[in-house]
């Protein structure tokens, strides 16, 4: 291309644009179409921009000159569409202004109201079991001492659980810390700064390394512990029982089966009566065709037991005056039986369809 040829295309050029931008945003019904006008002019593909391209071919004693009426042009452009934007605007307005008056009568739009997470939902209804039964709330952090997770609740040092690959430790210049795997952290801090009688639950989140349908790295719990004197397994018995009543019906049934846990002595699991195919009832065949039991009518929900000597003895407590027990349940499994879901991360992937479903 010669230069004869770059000034005649640079010069023809601005004269289209300078031509057409008047009626182009002028011609524009909408504020999207003037955006789309204004692209074509201005925007990266735009007529302006590929002009701009062509200044290295234009001679150099021209191209101040082709410049500074090169971006003049643009200046001009821009303060059109700016306008145009304006009239678009005022038009729209003036055409609300002029339509018929809003009936006021007509009922109003009530926004969607929001509710609360299943988890939270579920923390609430346990905690205020509790409470009604005259135990306090407590809490701590979860980021917690190594010896406040496992030393002082009687853990014997090759546990399973006190291994990297089972829990999760944090770096620290000082004492060994890591994301608590149990709320009973909670009972071990208030043991160490309160004298018996006391009676607590502690709610909150804990950290396994766990990952299935059925676990999850990082879930709920809310634990339990009472200490006085001559306190026995029936008072354990008692609570529990109420507990599980005032939860899922009087009609449950409760019972305990024998197990084993570090920091407590005798232990158990505690289950209560299907509350999916309720054998109560007497349907004996439905009970035998239900996939959640199994057929046996029972659910397993919590752990529980007498509270072992050595966790007294570690937190300064006498053993041969107070004797206490504690128990630990998983929010999100009560959270499941109570609203039939089948998999724990359909409580952490904030799916709104899932969530809307939970009346």
């Amino acid at each position: 291309m010669t230069d004869t040829d770059a000034v005649t295309r640079f010069e023809a050029g601005l004269a289209d644009v300078r031509e057409a931008f008047g009626s182009a945003f002028g011609e524009a019904a909408d504020e999207q179409s003037l955006r789309a006008a204004n692209a074509k002019l201005t925007g990266p593909e735009g007529t302006l921009t590929k002009l701009m391209k062509l200044m290295r071919e234009v001679p150099g004693d021209r191209r101040r000159e082709f410049g500074q009426a090169a971006n003049a042009l643009k200046e001009e452009v821009a303060a059109a569409f700016d306008g145009a934007l304006v009239a678009l605007a005022q038009a729209e307005r003036e055409a609300e202004l002029a339509a018929p008056h809003i009936d006021v009568s007509l009922p109003g739009r009530r926004p969607k109201p929001g509710r609360l997470h299943p988890i939270t939902r579920v923390t609430i209804e346990l905690v205020d079991i509790f409470t009604a039964l005259g135990f306090d709330v407590a809490h701590g952090p979860e980021i917690d001492l190594y010896e406040y997770n496992f030393d002082k609740l009687g853990f014997p040092p090759d546990h399973p659980a006190t291994d990297m690959q089972d829990s999760f430790f944090v770096k620290s210049d000082g004492a060994r810390s890591m994301l608590r795997t149990h709320t009973s952290t909670i009972q071990v801090r208030e043991m160490l700064k309160r004298k018996p009688p006391l009676a607590i639950v502690a709610p909150g989140a804990v950290y396994r390394r766990d990952d299935d349908i059925t676990h999850s790295p990082m879930f709920f719990q809310i634990e339990g512990l009472l200490v006085d004197e001559k306190v026995s397994f029936a008072d354990l018995k008692g609570v529990l029982t109420r507990f599980a009543q005032r939860l899922f019906g009087p009609d449950v049934g409760v019972r305990g089966r024998p197990s084993y846990f570090p920091f407590v002595e005798p232990g158990a699991e505690i289950d209560i009566s299907c509350v999916f195919c309720k054998p109560w009832e007497g349907d004996a065949a439905r009970t035998a065709a239900c996939r959640v039991c199994k057929g046996t009518g029972w659910l397993e929900i919590l752990g529980c037991g007498m509270v072992h000597p050595v966790v007294f003895e570690s937190v300064g407590y006498d053993p041969e005056k107070y004797t206490g027990f504690a128990f630990g349940l998983g929010i999100d499994r009560i959270a499941m039986l109570k609203y039939g879901i089948s998999d724990i991360r359909m409580l952490y992937e904030n799916d709104a369809r899932f969530l809307e479903q939970i009346g």
